[in-house]
């Protein structure tokens, strides 16, 4: 496949290793020759001095063709316009850009472009880390609203049913329950045993509360 990828700071250099070595196509375009110092020695996609926002930058760099296209600049109103013409203008099928100032989120979703917010995402897993380490994020769906968390079943859960534990929680619900190496689709009605592994998909919210339920610092 062939991606763009404007920008190429820490994220971007990264994100076009990753992408090379998955063995796609990868154009990078950064306004500053010096940027591209950051690229892995190894990658052997195309590097492109010029301005992101500049249509005949864009076309150079084949986003005719392109498969998919990603803002990740440090400014987000660059990444909204990029973004936005990449998918308005091009019809690019695939567009995904960088916010990182949270408070400007809304600017790029405005356009209705897949986001990924870096600053707010870091921070929210450092919250978790520090408020619930009985648990660790397995998936995070958007920009960590919702996420599948891996779930170690205390002993004092023993025998006890994943709807004793859940359905008091409105914001949890049950993924998967692996169990000696086997996983199976738990149902309400499955009795839980100390040590299962239990993947919930919940909100921030919702797994603080399922902690507390677990630690006994909330009423079962």
């Amino acid at each position: 496949m062939k991606f763009i990828v404007v920008g190429c700071g820490r994220v971007g250099a990264e994100l076009c290793y990753h992408l090379f070595n998955s063995g796609h196509q990868v154009v990078v375009v950064d306004s500053r020759r010096e940027a591209f110092n950051r690229l892995h020695p190894d990658f052997r996609g195309r590097t492109l001095e010029g301005e992101g926002l500049a249509e005949s930058v864009l076309e150079r760099a084949g986003i005719q063709e392109a498969n998919g296209l990603a803002a990740v600049t440090n400014s987000d109103t660059l990444n909204a316009v990029v973004a936005h013409t990449a998918r308005a203008v091009y019809q690019v099928p695939n567009v995904v850009a960088r916010n990182y100032d949270p408070n400007l989120r809304s600017v790029i979703e405005a356009f209705g472009l897949h986001t990924v917010g870096s600053t707010y995402w870091g921070a929210q897993r450092v919250e978790e880390l520090l408020m619930n380490p009985s648990h660790r994020a397995v998936y995070s769906a958007g920009n960590g609203e919702v996420e599948v968390y891996e779930i170690i079943i205390p002993e004092s859960w023993n025998g006890k049913t994943v709807g004793d534990l859940l359905a008091p929680l409105k914001q949890c619900y049950p993924v998967a329950l692996s169990r000696a190496g086997r996983a199976s689709l738990p149902e309400m009605g499955t009795t839980l045993q100390t040590g299962d592994l239990l993947n919930v998909s919940s909100t921030f919210e919702g797994i603080g509360a399922l902690s507390a339920l677990l630690t006994g610092k909330a009423e079962a």
